[in-house]
């Protein structure tokens, strides 16, 4: 960590903590976290600030001038081009300036501060029919600082335009500490404002002087395309656009001045929606169609082509939106919306009849009013980043060239063009976006990891850039310029007006010290590269194979481009306990950004990195990263790798010893149940332990289900086996769920089958890295099925974890081992087995609430325990309530159990709270129904529990 000099260091930091209130953070771990975005590049900042308010702000400004330190703003770390990362104080209002002010539904207004996140934003506004326009494929976690930053814009923009055009005025302060209100200036206001004095005045006196200078240079080389975003907006100075200071500002990038608060145009949010999907024979036919398409008045107009899709279906992504997709190898979504759900059918309807009604018509989908089935398609062209980060194939793509737009009358030939030009190149790539404003997102699979490759890169965007100008479009639509197309500006605009820009940052900046280097006056778009020649993927020896990433570690942790879904703070799993920290240390991304530095050798002690340690110690291997992340992310196995190295020879915290060798403590504690139980109830048991005083340990068996099966009459004798495998939670702790297992297997006509060793899959001892301890469990319970895999069984696993054992950490840990590649094909889970063998389920009255273990929605999916309790005519319902906050024995551990509650009243307890008395509360995960036991009296029940129920105990 050398890029930031020294002169910036340990005095600046105390200066900062002495007059800013929020969290200021200049140790090497913060530093690595905020020295990348999602672009190509990197650059280790010299320290992070958290301000509290707009004082704070004031406060850190002037710290910073006092030590000639220039200052980055920074969004949800997602920027694509560079502008988001420097070297430079850092200030992330994500943590405290987040909220909506003021939401004026008469004026159809919001007021809100720059970390507040868009959907947050859309959630305020929505109460009263309203919505903020520009939505962003990140809508969900970027923040409306980031937005006005990049003049973002997204899929709605086609009607609603980009975020300039959506804002009203806008609180700044620029880095000398001049606070101002910017908005739109008639002749007497602006007047009026060039006379205001000091820095005020004479900064409306400036920018009075560009657009005059520059008028009619600007009316000329501006094109007149839906998407231009590239450079800054200096038409919004001109006075047919009356003198619009704050959307100026807007797109500038941090690199003029720091927006504390914006107010902001909301527009009607229809209330009913219709989406149509067309699927073409490739990309450019579909760009053909774009214009007629607009024509019909439609609220979104979007476009992917099939190497998209194919990596989604190679990542086992969106399954389910993939398969509402009509036949074709590019696909156009045309949406249409109302207030009437009839008018946003009526026209949807009519495109439908049109395409039918032609010769050897495209393929179409019926229109989608669903809004659930509607979600599941936006998510596939939401996900495209980070779908095509990587290939099929396992090559990376990177951006570079990554949304430039045209007018959208012409997309379709420059489609054509821009394909013959990658070809030509010999690259290859994904096309997506917002085709009805002309936009295109294009992550290419350039080389740049060595020189050649890097000089071939520059060549091709130069090339490129070329092209879009030749069609006179822009060189960025939506994510800015930053650093990957600063230096080509002068390509589009000239001379003059690039002139023009240098001197609207001065009127600004004069001193140069907001995010230098970015737009005007650029460092080379081939410099400050994360990989670049230099770059070399760390490898050490590993216990884990990572045979998906060419064996290396580093390339695994490498996945991360930071799309930063991992900081949305609802729905779906990832990441827990950044939704309950808030804290960029504790999502996936900052996760992986930190062993990624480790590796690199840019944090100190390596695998003894302290830094590192304790964002890891936090992270509950919950595998809704692996699951979830668009790049593939598996925090919970990097995890399992450290640990492995980080305590090779160290000693451990007493709960890694009590929780990870939980099954030779059960097989101990199966000799004297009683013993056991009277000792782990104690204070002194918990304390050894490292239990949290707050929790009660799981009761061991009286007696394991391995023996109670052994005093089992036999059934079914001569049908086929299934393998019916007693894992520790099971076996010791709940053998009525074995019990119940068997039940049901049996009524399908199984012979079961439980192995008579007291096997474990050894799930306790990944989550300490205990891993040579786990390969040899595992190397015993291959020993012992054997024979079994060997003749086709079916082995069915009852606890989640354990599943996800035998599917995922055995065949990283043994890829080559054919006994493992058995056991991974062969494991189910009892939903999975008895849907596959079409089992009927009996039939039962009344509801169900099911929660999907972590393990059991990324690893297996649910579909199958879902579907058959909807089989047994049971009312489901699914709430998606994330991670339960127990994860194995995460939540026991005293050092986590605030988090682990904080965690699980997200969502799981209050649904299990507020479940019908008399509704089942259905949950496979054995820490789960820990978690809810324990904090609401309630007991849920096991899969295999309800079936048992219903079918009324074992066969006679």
């Amino acid at each position: 960590m050398t890029e930031a000099t020294t002169s910036h260091g340990a005095e600046l930091a105390e200066a900062l903590g002495g007059a800013v209130r929020g969290a200021v953070r200049f140790d090497d771990a913060a530093r690595a976290l905020y020295a990348r975005d999602a672009s190509n590049y990197e650059q280790i900042p010299i320290g992070v600030v958290h301000p509290v308010d707009a004082d704070d702000v004031a406060a850190c400004l002037a710290v910073c001038r006092a030590h000639e330190a220039p200052v980055l703003t920074r969004g949800a770390g997602t920027s694509l081009a560079g502008q988001g990362v420097n070297a430079a104080v850092v200030l992330d209002f994500r943590t405290h300036m987040n909220r909506v002010l003021e939401i004026d539904p008469e004026r159809g207004i919001a007021r809100a501060q720059p970390g507040v996140v868009v959907d947050d934003l859309c959630a305020a506004a929505a109460p009263h029919g309203l919505t903020f326009g520009p939505d962003p494929a990140t809508h969900a976690w970027c923040t409306l600082g980031g937005m006005l930053g990049n003049n973002a814009c997204g899929v709605h923009s086609l009607t609603a335009g980009r975020t300039a055009d959506n804002v009203e005025a806008l609180e700044a302060i620029t880095y000398d500490g001049t606070r101002l209100s910017l908005g739109p200036c008639d002749p007497p206001a602006l007047a009026a404002r060039k006379r205001a004095a000091g820095r005020a005045g004479l900064i409306h006196q400036e920018l009075d002087a560009i657009a005059t200078a520059h008028a009619e240079r600007i009316r000329a080389r501006y094109p007149a395309i839906p998407r231009r975003v590239s450079g800054y907006n200096l038409d919004e100075l001109l006075p047919e656009n009356g003198f619009h200071t704050a959307r100026a500002l807007v797109g500038t990038e941090g690199t003029c001045a720091v927006i504390l608060e914006a107010t902001l145009r909301l527009v009607p949010r229809p209330a009913h929606r219709a989406l149509v999907a067309i699927g073409y024979p490739e990309i450019a036919a579909a760009g053909d169609d774009v214009p007629a398409l607009r024509e019909r008045g439609p609220t979104a107009l979007e476009g992917m082509d099939r190497v998209l899709v194919d990596n989604m279906r190679a990542k086992g992504l969106h399954p389910e939106g993939l398969s509402l997709l009509p036949a074709g190898d590019a696909w156009l979504f045309v949406e249409f919306g109302d207030a009437d759900p009839a008018e946003a059918l009526a026209p949807a309807r009519r495109l439908v009849a049109a395409i039918e009604a032609e010769p050897g018509h495209r393929a179409v989908a019926a229109p989608l009013t669903d809004p659930a089935a509607q979600r599941r398609v936006w998510a596939t062209r939401e996900s495209g980043l980070g779908a095509s980060a990587r290939l099929a194939d396992g090559t990376d793509t990177h951006e570079g060239w990554e949304d430039a737009a045209v007018a959208p009358e012409r997309l379709g030939p420059y489609l054509r063009d821009l394909g013959d030009l990658i070809a030509r190149h010999g690259y290859r790539s994904t096309f997506y976006g917002h085709f009805g404003q002309g936009l295109v997102h294009a992550r290419i699979d350039f080389d740049l990891d060595t020189a050649p490759g890097v000089a071939r890169y520059r060549a091709f965007v130069e090339e490129a850039a070329d092209l879009v100008i030749r069609y006179g479009g822009s060189l960025s639509g939506e994510h800015g310029d930053g650093q990957s197309r600063g230096e080509l500006l002068e390509k589009m605009f000239g001379p003059e007006l690039v002139s023009a820009f240098r001197r609207f940052k001065r009127a600004w900046d004069p001193d140069n010290r907001m995010n230098p280097g970015k737009v005007v006056d650029p460092a080379p778009l081939d410099v400050h590269l994360h990989r670049g020649p230099a770059h070399q993927w760390a490898s050490p020896p590993t216990h884990f194979r990572f045979p998906d990433d060419a064996g290396s570690f580093g390339r695994a942790a490498g996945r991360c481009i930071g799309v930063g879904k991992c900081t949305r703070e609802g729905g779906g799993t990832m990441c827990p306990s950044y939704m309950a920290t808030r804290d960029e240390t504790h999502s996936t991304r900052g996760r992986a950004r930190l062993l990624g530095a480790m590796l690199d050798g840019e944090l100190p002690d390596g695998f003894g990195n302290e830094s590192v340690r304790e964002a890891l110690d936090l992270c509950l291997s919950c595998k809704g990263c692996k699951a979830e992340c668009p790049a593939g992310v598996d925090l919970a196995t990097y995890k399992a790798e450290f640990f492995a190295h980080h305590y090779a020879g160290r000693p451990r915290p007493r709960s890694h010893y009590a929780f990870g060798l939980l099954p030779w403590w059960a097989r101990l504690a199966g000799l004297a149940p009683a013993a056991a139980n009277a000792l782990a109830a104690t204070r002194l048991g918990k304390r050894m332990a490292g239990m949290a005083p707050e929790r009660e340990a799981p009761r061991f068996a009286r007696t394991s289900f391995r023996r109670r099966f052994r005093r089992r009459r036999p059934a079914n004798e001569g049908a086929p086996a299934a393998v019916l495998f007693a894992d520790t939670f099971t076996d010791r702790f709940e053998p009525g769920v074995g019990e119940a297992a068997a039940d049901v297997l049996e009524r399908a006509g199984w012979r079961v089958v439980v192995p008579r060793g007291a096997l474990c899959c050894g799930r306790p001892l990944y989550d300490f890295g205990m891993l040579e301890a786990a390969r040899e469990l595992l190397a015993e319970v291959l020993e012992s099925l054997a024979p079994r895999l060997r003749a086709g069984e079916p082995v069915v696993v009852l606890e989640p974890s354990c599943a996800a054992v035998f599917r995922d950490e055995l065949p990283n840990l043994m890829p080559e081992d054919p006994d493992a590649a058995r056991l991974r094909a062969q494991t189910h889970t009892l939903a999975e087995l008895l849907r596959a063998h079409g089992f009927e389920a009996p039939p039962m009255r009344g509801g169900a609430v099911f929660h999907g273990h972590c393990h059991h929605e990324a690893i297996m999916g649910t579909e199958a325990d879902r579907a058959l309790i909807a089989d047994a005519g049971l009312r489901v319902e699914a709430p998606e309530t994330g991670c339960c906050g127990m994860a194995g024995s995460f939540g026991f551990d005293a050092r986590h159990y605030a988090v682990s509650q904080a965690i699980g009243e997200r969502g799981l307890l209050p649904a299990a709270r507020d479940t019908a008395r008399g509704d089942w509360l259905i949950t496979d995960g054995f820490s789960c129904r820990e978690q809810v036991r324990q904090a609401t009296g309630r007991r849920p029940a096991h899969l295999a529990e309800l079936l048992a129920r219903g079918c009324g105990g074992r066969p006679g």
